[in-house]
């Protein structure tokens, strides 16, 4: 699956408007950065694809399965190590209003690690850049 985003950012510091398809956000650098902090940071963004992609796809899972799950909560925690090029997400899920056994959590463990950001995110990563 394909999909293409445009970010665009004019001559206001880091103050970006991002659009895919008919859809819109602001992404922004915080204060301390230069920024306004009117939006998402870049990292906020990619942590946001994680837990979004998670949640979605516990609760394909859940549903088909009729289980019984009020809300799905994922928290995402990313800390970037660039000197040792290293990147690690901490995600936490939580369900609210449930009563799921240790078998449906483990199911549900392995679910979230077939999230497609999460297979992604495991893979190899080729970035190719052109300018034109």
């Amino acid at each position: 699956m394909a999909v293409t985003v445009k970010a665009s950012l004019g001559k206001t510091k880091y103050y970006t408007e991002v659009v895919a398809g008919e859809n819109h956000l602001i992404t922004d650098e915080p204060i301390d950065k230069g920024g306004q902090n009117k939006g998402f940071n870049p990292f906020e963004i990619l942590a946001t694809s994680l837990a979004s992609c998670t949640a979605a796809t516990l609760r394909m899972y859940i549903d088909r399965k009729e289980w019984d799950v009020e809300k799905i909560d994922v928290e995402v925690e990313l800390e970037n190590f660039p000197l040792t090029k290293l990147a690690v997400f901490k995600r936490d899920i939580r369900f609210e209003g449930s009563d799921l056994s240790e078998e449906q959590l483990k199911r549900l463990h392995t679910i979230a690690d077939a999230c497609p950001v999460h297979k992604m995110l495991n893979n190899e990563i080729e970035i190719q850049t052109k300018f034109s």
